[in-house]
Parts: structure tokens; C-alpha cells; sequence
């Protein structure tokens, strides 16, 4: 693999007069994580300062979180490795690299011509695409058809068994290329399925436990868009090794679906408009197949299905993508294929051509809409790899922050405290102090508008352990605590909310909009007075609704 290069933001020899004002103020953000430069490529000062039990592993607990870089990336983008998607690698790089990611992975749909003939070719143009785009981290995953369930990212960490580890699980546990794609309650073959599903995650495990791979990753991709992937299910793939399956898509890709007059008047952002089927789990009330200011209801309702899980006082990350197929308003199509010729023979798309004509699509390019903001310690594959398994993730739509760096500290406490992710362990009745860095936004976005962040809104919720029912999706403790409006407010400022301990241990994880669309919560006015809503069918402008979301920060309250 060729030589990494910094990113032009993080590379001191690029002179600041050649960044645009993005690029200074991700360099300005970098430099006071004192990770510029070599530091950023070794991760010299930003080596952990930890104690006490956070030394056996224990990230935050009694120590100190490091200071943190920020690296952009999509991990749910197509190719013409994908059957349904148009795509070269080299025009998806581009894209990317225009829109600012750092790192990105190639998703490609699972089926029969990709396992035979796809995944090795797309290999060799994935070792291209890193020689020509040194500054970018490019992944190779795959698109996974759960067992009884949706589709999940599964990517590996680069090395000699990357293809050969994506190839071996397509064909031995894809729930398309096995039929195994019953889910319904009741029948015969769910039960078997969902253990399938189980067993994959296991064996992934398997393989970075023997180091046949350096790391691997599974995320779930937009998980009530039919659904079918029920709360027992979600948390019994996070049971099997979470280590391996961290998370799920906070909002899905496919936000550009329902600008007004482009796909039709019942257009969704997100493409959520399906109703429950006999494979839907019958638990999800009808409201559940949409999107909330374009996120998925399972992360958009304060006390849901996320919080419900993260009440049990384990981690499961959000994250933001592109999934990007087709492009609104682009004008290419996909090419003809040559006489004889079908994506099941030869795993591939003919390349797409250009018309001059906009083409159907629902998608924006990777980082042109979504962005997923990864907290890293050095420049590198497995850094980004390491820091979404611990949870340093923040994520936002329209390009509506610069930086957000977020910090939970004891009242007496004037160290670093711990991060997104992280775990403070504090005694009863302690003050705490939560300390939200924002940073605004330095330039229009894409679309040609300057966002404005109008409020941050800090939401608590209590941590009671594991559920006894599995398949729960309320979490009753978890509600916004305390909303700040900032409108106005511009460049870095620090929000400083203080926290009180009591006899509960608990989460707090943050979320803020532009304020242009909003509203009582779906749990009411008492738990979220200043929600995310749905939009009108077809009438769903992703630039006038945009928000942030943050990971949470656990607090273990000890005796």
C-alpha cells in the first residue's frame, strides 16, 4: 500500500493561504489538540494520561481522555460494484475529496456476482484509488443482507486478507445469497436465521481475535426503514461481540429524496416510506418508518429505541452517511452493457455515461450533505477504526458546525476530563461540569448557505442495567435536561452546563439544529419540548432542516 499523506488541513508543508476557511479552522482545531504535523502522524501528544482502573483498559474511568483530531468520513457509499448503484471509484473519491472526507469505505451490495467476481476486482481498484488519492483513507466493506434483518457496513482494516475476510463472510453468512431472509415472528425459519446472524458477528470476531485481519467493523444501515431489524435482534447482534458490532446509522443516506418537486409528492427523506410488513416486528408504531429532521425515529426520539439501549449502560455509536447510489440532479446514467453480458457474469457495471440531463437519484456525494466526525489520536486506518469502536463520534447534516469538542469534568477537576464515548467514575452527590467547545461554521455550504446553529440540547437518561425485556424500546429516565439558545453566537465559545450526581448512575449525550424546523418530541413536551418532526410528504428540503448529534458520556456512580 502506498505511503499515507496528511490531509492539506493537517500537512504543515500546504501553506495556510492555499486552505479554504474550512481547512483553517479544521487546522486551528488541530493545533489546539496539539496534533499538528508530526504529531498528528505519530500520535506523540496525544497518548493517553490514564489511572487507576482506566489503565486496565477501563477508557475514563478515575483518568483522563486524550486530546482528540476530528477526521470526516462516509462509511456507506457505492460503486459500480454495487448492482444497483452507477458510480466509478475514481468519480466517488473526487466527490469526497472535494467535500472535505478524510476516509471513506466502499459498501458494495452482497450478491452472487459480487462474491464471484466483483470482490477481487474491486479490490485491485481499491489498491488503486489509495495510490491516487494518498491524503483520503479508503476502505474496502461490504453491504451485508442480515439474516432475518436489514443490511449492515461490515469493513476490515487494510492488510493481505482484507478481500479474502469480506469474500469468505459474503458466501458463508449473507442472508440474500443463503435465503435466509425470513424474519416474521412465528415462522419456521426466523429462529434459525436470527442464530445465523449471530454466529456471523461471532466468527467476524473470530478472525480479529487470531489477527487473521488487523481489525473489523459492523454498523446497522438504516434500521427502521422497513422495520424488520427489532429491538431483540439489534441488541443481540451488539451482544454477540461488541467489540465488532458498534453501532447503527443515526440517520440513513438518501437525504436529497424529498426535496420539493424532484421525486414526487410522496417522497421521504431517506427514502422511509414503507408501512409495516408480515417480516416487520410488530412492536414499532406506524410513526416509526420516518425520518425526524432526517434521522431515523430508533435515534430522533429522546427515550427511544437508542436510549433504551444505552440506558442499559453500554455504548453504541451513530453514525451519518451518504449511502450514496445516484446523485440528485447529476446527469450521468448508467452505460449499456456489451452484448451477453450481466452483473451476476461479471460482478461489475458498465461505466456510466454522461447525458447533460439530470438523472433520478435520491443521494448527495459522500461529506456533500452528512457528515460522521471521528475523534483520533494520529492520521491512520485503524486510528479511524479505533476511534469509532470507542465512540468519539459526533456527527451533522449541512455542513452545520465547524467543531464540536465535548468534555464531562468533576466541579474540582481542571484536567481534560473524558470524551464522547468515555466513562467518568464519580461518588454521590459530586458537581460535575460538562463543557461543550462549539465551533461555528466558517464558510457556506455546499448549497450555497452559511448555517447558524440555533440551540445545543443536553438529554440525561439513568443507566438500570440490562433489560429484561430484550425487545424494549423505552427508555422512561431519558429526556432534554436543559436547552441553550446560541443563535447569533459565532467562531469557538464554550457552553458550561453543570451536572449534579445523585444515586443513579447515568448518560448525558448532546443534539442541536438550525431551528428551522421543530416541535413537541414523539414522547411529548416533557421529554423533548424542541424535537425533530417529520416533514410533509415530498416537501422535505434537507439544507433548511439540518442538525448535530453527539455520542453519549457515561457516568458510573460508586459507593
Amino acid at each position: 500500500m502506498t505511503e499515507q499523506q496528511l490531509p492539506v488541513w493537517a500537512d504543515p508543508s500546504v501553506s495556510p493561504a492555499a486552505l479554504d476557511p474550512q481547512g483553517v479552522s479544521r487546522r486551528q482545531l488541530l493545533r489546539r489538540a496539539g496534533l499538528f504535523g508530526a504529531a498528528f502522524t505519530l500520535g506523540g501528544a496525544a497518548t493517553p494520561a490514564l489511572a487507576g482502573p482506566a489503565a486496565a483498559g477501563e477508557r475514563g474511568c478515575g483518568g483522563e481522555d486524550p486530546r482528540l483530531a476530528y477526521l470526516v468520513g462516509d462509511h456507506h457509499v457505492h460503486s459500480v460494484y454495487s448492482h444497483d448503484a452507477k458510480y466509478t471509484f475514481s468519480q466517488q473519491a473526487r466527490a469526497a475529496a472535494r467535500y472535505g472526507l478524510d476516509w471513506m469505505v466502499f459498501n458494495e451490495h452482497s450478491n452472487f456476482g459480487h462474491a464471484s467476481h466483483g470482490a477481487a476486482l474491486e479490490h485491485k481498484e481499491i489498491l488503486k484509488a489509495r495510490a491516487a488519492n494518498p491524503r483520503q483513507l479508503i476502505f474496502q466493506g461490504l453491504e451485508w443482507y442480515i439474516p432475518a434483518a436489514e443490511h449492515c457496513t461490515v469493513f476490515a482494516a487494510p492488510g493481505p486478507h482484507e478481500v479474502d475476510l469480506l469474500t469468505r463472510f459474503e458466501l458463508a453468512y449473507d442472508g440474500k445469497l443463503l435465503g435466509y431472509t425470513e424474519g416474521s415472528p412465528g415462522a419456521a425459519d426466523t429462529a434459525r436465521n436470527e442464530a445465523h446472524a449471530v454466529k456471523a458477528i461471532k466468527w467476524l470476531a473470530e478472525q480479529r481475535r487470531t489477527g487473521y485481519v488487523d481489525d473489523v467493523l459492523v454498523l446497522a444501515n438504516h434500521p427502521l426503514r422497513l422495520g424488520i431489524d427489532s429491538p431483540h435482534e439489534m441488541r443481540g447482534w451488539r451482544d454477540a461481540a461488541p467489540e465488532i458490532v458498534i453501532g447503527m446509522e443515526g440517520a440513513p443516506g438518501a437525504q436529497g429524496a424529498a426535496i420539493p418537486g424532484w421525486r414526487g409528492a410522496t417522497s421521504i427523506r431517506g427514502e422511509y416510506e414503507n408501512k409495516p410488513s408480515a417480516q416487520s416486528w410488530a412492536g414499532y408504531p406506524a410513526d416509526a418508518y420516518l425520518t425526524y429532521g432526517g434521522f431515523d425515529w430508533a435515534t430522533a426520539t429522546v427515550g427511544g429505541l437508542w436510549d433504551s439501549m444505552l440506558a442499559e449502560g453500554r455504548l453504541f455509536t451513530i453514525t451519518t452517511n451518504s449511502d450514496n447510489h445516484r446523485t440528485v440532479f447529476d446527469t450521468w446514467k448508467n452505460g449499456d452493457w456489451p452484448a451477453g453480458q450481466t452483473f451476476d457474469d461479471t460482478g461489475r457495471l458498465p461505466d456510466p455515461v454522461n447525458t447533460d440531463t439530470p438523472q433520478p437519484g435520491s443521494d448527495f456525494w459522500p461529506g456533500q450533505f452528512s457528515r460522521t466526525h471521528v475523534g483520533v489520536t494520529r492520521y491512520g486506518y485503524r486510528a479511524v477504526m479505533t476511534g469509532l469502536r470507542e465512540g468519539r463520534v459526533w456527527l451533522d447534516h449541512g455542513h452545520l458546525l465547524d467543531g464540536l469538542e465535548v468534555r464531562l469534568r468533576r466541579g474540582h477537576d481542571g484536567g481534560r476530563g473524558v470524551t464522547l464515548g468515555g466513562r467518568l467514575r464519580v461518588r454521590r452527590g459530586e458537581k460535575l461540569t460538562l463543557d461543550i467547545t462549539v465551533t461555528t461554521a466558517s464558510r457556506p455550504n455546499p448549497q450555497g448557505i452559511l448555517p447558524e446553529l440555533a440551540h445545543v440540547d443536553v438529554i440525561r437518561g439513568a443507566v438500570r442495567g440490562p433489560v429484561s425485556d430484550r425487545d424494549s424500546w423505552r427508555a422512561p429516565d431519558t429526556r432534554v435536561v436543559r436547552s441553550t439558545d446560541v443563535s447569533g453566537r459565532k467562531g469557538t465559545y464554550t457552553l458550561r452546563v453543570p451536572l449534579l450526581v445523585g444515586d443513579e448512575s447515568f448518560y448525558v449525550r448532546l443534539r442541536g439544529s438550525d431551528g428551522n424546523r421543530g416541535g413537541t418530541g414523539y414522547l411529548g413536551a416533557s421529554v423533548d419540548p424542541r424535537g425533530p418532526i417529520p416533514h410533509q410528504p415530498g416537501n422535505g428540503d434537507p439544507w433548511a432542516d439540518t442538525w448535530f448529534y453527539s455520542n453519549p458520556i457515561f457516568v458510573d456512580v460508586v459507593s
